[in-house]
């Protein structure tokens, strides 16, 4: 009769893992990709390295595992805050949670969005990427159907700004501090790509009317 293991023992298992996990997020945050080793990881965990071999096959099984756990956690931030209102508030409040926390972990944020892993993490990678991209889609497909937002394809539209957005966290800012001014221009670049007309450039002044 085959082993079964017993719901506690499941239960420690569980939990170990999650250490695990918790652990290789704080060595991703710090050192990257790059410096992720198994051994940092168990250090960092208070375990023997052999018992994250038990849990993980390899680095990038157990990077997956992070990503899919941050992942899901930072997408759920961006839709519950995306959830309600006009497509103005709507992408505007998309914007600013995506960035707004990746700004705060640069690192991981590197790491999530463009540094050079193996394939089965790059995997993750276009998840994570669709995933955001269907929060922004929602919003635009919204907008455009209450006329608040010009004709578009949503899809290419929402794929376009989470790109251009990944781009701006990690490329220019990558390294040097970022200022206070990033977000804002962000909201103010993801509303002109998507069409909505800033009132300051109406292009009337008081003294043409």
């Amino acid at each position: 009769m085959a082993y079964r293991r017993t719901p506690a023992v499941q239960a420690r298992l569980d939990a170990q893992a999650g250490l695990i996990v918790q652990a290789a997020t704080k060595v991703l945050s710090h050192a990257g990709y790059a410096g992720l080793s198994m051994a940092a990881v168990a250090a960092e965990a208070g375990v023997a390295t052999g018992t994250v071999y038990k849990n993980f096959t390899g680095k990038a099984d157990l990077v997956s595992a992070v990503f899919r756990k941050v992942v899901a956690h930072e997408v759920a931030a961006v839709v519950t805050a995306s959830a309600a209102g006009t497509a103005v508030e709507r992408v505007t409040a998309a914007v600013e949670t995506f960035a707004g926390r990746a700004l705060k972990n640069p690192k991981l944020a590197y790491v999530l969005l463009v540094e050079p892993v193996d394939t089965v993490v790059d995997t993750e990678r276009l998840r994570f990427r669709r995933a955001f991209a269907e929060a922004f889609e929602s919003a635009v497909a919204a907008g455009v159907s209450d006329g608040e937002l010009p004709a578009q394809d949503a899809k290419t539209s929402a794929a376009a700004l989470v790109g251009a957005i990944g781009e701006v966290l990690v490329g220019p800012l990558a390294d040097a501090p970022h200022s206070e001014s990033v977000v804002p221009e962000l909201i103010s670049f993801a509303l002109r790509a998507l069409g909505v007309r800033d009132e300051s450039d109406s292009g009337v002044s008081d003294a043409d009317a």
